[in-house]
């Protein structure tokens, strides 16, 4: 690979047909079940760590985008679930932000609190919610390196007017970390 070859990020195969596109998610447990079921058909299919988001319209419910974690597939520490689910939202919107002009704007909602990257990310993403389901206690659990992550970051994405809800399905979600561990899975950032 030359320094200046592109780079193409892609999702996995089982993907496009897994997700259904056209349902409206009316309740914060369905949107998670679809970020949960994401991470467990990932670590199913091996194309990926335990982690799966998605984010959706605050208006509608409609889903919006979707992301799978894909660090160890794409050989790049930055693939996080929830990372993947904002470049593909940023790009089906042709726009770096998807703060909305009007309306409620867009929610992340992902099978794990995000780490130190992905609270950053969703802060520049411009989402006004973020819903997490299993705990960064049970990330690191397992080995994975969470970075520094404080009530402190928290509060901070709060004041900017991003709603953070924790803990949507914890038990579900730990399952499939749970899982993950107990198959082995690649621990890449510990």
């Amino acid at each position: 690979m030359t320094p200046s070859a592109g780079i193409t990020i892609n999702t996995p195969d089982w993907v496009e047909s897994f997700v259904p596109w056209n349902r409206r998610y009316a309740t914060d447990s369905e949107k998670m079940h679809l970020a949960i079921a994401l991470s467990q058909e990932n670590v199913s299919h091996n194309t990926g760590g335990p982690f799966g988001a998605a984010i959706f319209s605050r208006d509608t419910g409609a889903l919006f985008s979707v992301g799978t974690n894909s660090v160890v597939r794409h050989n790049n520490s930055v693939l996080h679930a929830e990372i993947v689910a904002i470049m593909s939202a940023q790009a089906r919107m042709g726009s770096y932000t998807l703060r909305s002009a009007t309306g409620l704007g867009y929610e992340l909602f992902t099978s794990c609190e995000p780490c130190a990257m992905c609270l950053g990310a969703t802060l520049w993403s411009g989402v006004t919610r973020l819903v997490s389901a299993a705990m960064r206690e049970d990330a690191l659990h397992l080995g994975f390196e969470e970075g520094p992550v404080f009530d402190a970051s928290l509060a901070y994405l709060e004041a900017r007017g991003v709603k953070i809800v924790r803990g949507v399905l914890r038990e579900e979600a730990k399952a499939v970390l749970d899982c993950y561990s107990a198959d082995h899975g690649v621990i890449y950032n510990g």
